[in-house]
């Protein structure tokens, strides 16, 4: 009996949509994330006086601060953006599956 009921969800067009839609969004999210970081990294890496630059003549702050904020900023920006849609789009999903399946 259970078995059955797992099969008929997976089986549920919008199930198939919901999971599709939910692995390409985080997916993307991933590979954006990933640039930022990266990109900030290779950025260390590659051209270091780059980011040790001051922001403005005799300041004491670089670019890199700023930078490094971004970075960490983009990251709880990309997580609310991804519950913002989970709450919206994925749990209306997920309550119209469990309408159909009752």
């Amino acid at each position: 009996m259970q078995q059955d009921l797992v099969d008929a969800i997976k089986a549920h067009p919008r199930y198939q949509e919901l999971v599709c839609s939910r692995r390409c969004f985080a997916w993307n999210l991933t590979f954006l994330m990933l640039a930022i970081y990266y990109g900030f990294i290779l950025t260390i890496a590659f051209a270091p006086a780059l980011l040790g630059t001051p922001i403005a003549q005799g300041a004491s702050t670089t670019i890199g601060i700023p930078l490094g904020i971004t970075v960490i900023v983009s990251a709880f920006i990309l997580t609310g953006i991804y519950v913002a849609k989970a709450n919206s789009r994925f749990d209306a999903l997920t309550r119209a599956i469990q309408e159909d399946i009752q």
